[in-house]
């Protein structure tokens, strides 16, 4: 097996570990928010951030093609300022996103809304600001729930095929993914190069999971000292 066989698993762990990262630095505030607020349409607003969960991936991949294409005035934008959206890795990367994200939320919204009420009180009697608060009450309290969002993101993002292949295609070196690159092996009638991506990707899932595993042992017993 030659490198060149491995860069679809490459792209895979870049554009996963990418779509992880945005979802964090987007998903834990509107986390944070959907589950400290009292505002009455946060449900509907959660329920719009679950749409992707539903959503086949093809719909979806449908919506996201018809709203970065050249004919959106976003599509539109991103050609005038040279950095096009659809059929590259940044497409890649927002298909990914948008498709994981809403399980990192929701995970992330669970652990924050499972915080004693009374330690929040009690931060903002002391003249605590919310993000005071939010580094030295929400983080330490629901990280074991913000890792397992993390990790499901991660997941998602990592296998993720129909999104990916409608918004960015499946170029060579730049979008080919591992789930999209087993695809094309099948169509192509090739059993064995399909068996063997598709245990080169089983393999790295159970590492990451595993590795995953063995951090939160080790930050639970730091916390435990």
């Amino acid at each position: 097996m030659s490198i060149s066989d491995l860069t679809p698993l490459y792209l895979s762990l870049r554009l996963a570990l990418t779509a992880t990262f945005i979802g964090l630095l987007i998903g834990l505030p509107i986390a944070w928010y959907l589950g400290n607020t009292q505002w009455k349409g946060r449900e509907v607003l959660d329920s719009l951030i679950s749409i992707p969960m539903v959503l086949p991936p093809t719909v979806l991949g449908y919506y996201l093609l018809v709203i970065l294409g050249r004919n959106s005035w976003i599509g539109q934008l991103a050609e005038r300022l040279g950095t096009p959206l659809v059929f590259t890795t940044r497409g890649a990367i927002i298909a990914a996103t948008v498709v994981s994200i809403p399980f990192f939320i929701k995970t992330a919204r669970s652990a924050i809304e499972g915080i004693p009420s009374n330690l929040l009180d009690a931060a903002r009697v002391l003249g605590r600001t919310e993000l005071n608060i939010f580094f030295s009450v929400v983080i330490p309290n629901a990280w074991k729930g913000i890792v397992a969002g993390l990790v499901l993101m991660f997941a998602r993002a990592l296998g993720d095929f129909g999104t990916t292949l409608m918004v960015s295609g499946g170029i060579p070196g730049e979008t080919l993914t591992m789930p999209i690159a087993i695809y094309n092996a099948m169509l192509a009638g090739d059993q064995s190069t399909a068996n063997l991506l598709a245990l080169i990707m089983a393999g790295t899932a159970l590492m990451v999971l595993i590795l995953i595993n063995l951090l939160n042992r080790q930050v639970g017993r730091r916390g435990n000292r």
